[in-house]
């Protein structure tokens, strides 16, 4: 499977996880695709923490409008009933709770739902950016992230190495291999991908899993 098909895969396994009227927010780079895959059935408004609430896709070529572009500084479009506001509106949405879900990227989770997604290790980092005030903000928040770094090493792990973004705030954990439920007693194996084994999501994760006592679900 290519890199483009396994975040294909993680975003359609995603998308699934809203309720209609859910105000959501798609962190950079993979959760920005959770949007292309959406069920008819489901309507959500798309929050950016650089000012928007109802945000919509990319515009088609030639139709970008440079005062209108995403956290991730991408062209971008406002649907319908949208409105855009200052930093510090965005802030006190995310800040007062009326975010329902808010999904991520990480480098790092761990056992206890703890959070690294901040600094990526010998590059240059500007800061945390949002993310330290979405994942306390947010209702929910879901990690969409491939199970291995690019050299096979686990990003699930026992206990997080690199720079915390947050502690204990992570609830659900979507990749290429598995959907993995964080509860206060660990991790829950919830759905294994559907040409992916068991034996294969365990190997491929530096934490300890919980195994549901029913049939294991694929997706």
């Amino acid at each position: 499977m290519t890199e483009k098909e396994r975040r294909v895969r993680i975003a359609r396994r995603v998308a699934k996880e809203f309720a209609n009227g859910d105000v959501v927010n798609l962190g950079i780079g993979l959760p920005t695709l959770v949007a292309n895959y959406l069920p008819e059935d489901v309507s959500i408004v798309l929050h950016s923490e650089n000012g928007f609430l109802g945000i919509g896709l990319e515009p088609e070529e030639g139709m970008e409008d440079k005062d209108i572009i995403n956290a991730g500084g991408k062209p971008a479009s406002i649907l319908p009933n949208g409105s855009c506001f200052d930093s510090a509106m965005s802030f006190a949405i995310i800040r007062g709770g009326h975010v329902d879900t808010t999904v991520l990227g990480a480098l790092e989770v761990d056992e206890q739902g703890n959070l690294a997604n901040w600094m990526v290790p010998g590059k240059k980092v500007t800061g945390m950016g949002g993310a330290m005030d979405l994942v306390v903000g947010a209702k929910k928040v879901i990690i969409a992230m491939e199970h291995r770094n690019k050299d096979g090493s686990p990003k699930i792990v026992r206990e997080c190495t690199m720079p915390l973004t947050a502690k204990a705030q992570v609830d659900l954990i979507v990749t290429d291999m598995a959907v993995i439920a964080v509860r206060a007693d660990g991790l829950y194996l919830r759905e294994i991908a559907e040409d992916t084994t068991l034996e294969d999501v365990i190997s491929s994760t530096a934490a300890r899993l919980i195994l549901p006592n029913s049939r294991i679900l694929t997706y």
